[in-house]
């Protein structure tokens, strides 16, 4: 079934991986969910193969999804923090499975170790 307007999900699949999807968004998520609460410098720390721009767009996109909690502190200079909201904690147990799988695909084709996550 082809959708001629690419706004509109197709499936309940395709609305989950339009608001988890990409390269960051789930690394974000469990970064979030592994400290509770972030800094834009931690966050940036925690993923070095991410610019600033698509940082603040992915966090930005998932703020909109009512997935990560933008908090701003009226201070000088400006603090923000982000956390996940309940929305973005019913995902972690599918995020972690997916961990999971990973670590069973990566050691059954590498016969390595985990990966730090």
């Amino acid at each position: 079934m082809k959708n001629k307007n690419t706004d509109i999900p197709i499936c309940s699949v395709d609305y989950a991986f339009r608001r988890i999807g990409g390269k960051y968004k789930g690394r974000i998520l469990w970064y979030l969910h592994n400290r509770n609460i972030m800094r834009y410098g931690e966050l940036r720390k925690s993923l070095p193969d991410i610019t600033p721009k698509m940082l603040t767009q992915t966090l930005r996109e998932l703020e909109s999804d009512h997935l990560v909690d933008r908090k701003v502190y009226q201070e000088v200079p400006p603090k923000v923090e982000y956390s996940l909201t309940d929305v973005g904690q019913e995902l972690i147990p599918f995020i972690n499975y997916l961990r999971e799988w990973g670590d069973k695909q990566i050691q059954k084709e590498n016969g390595t170790i985990k990966l730090k996550c």
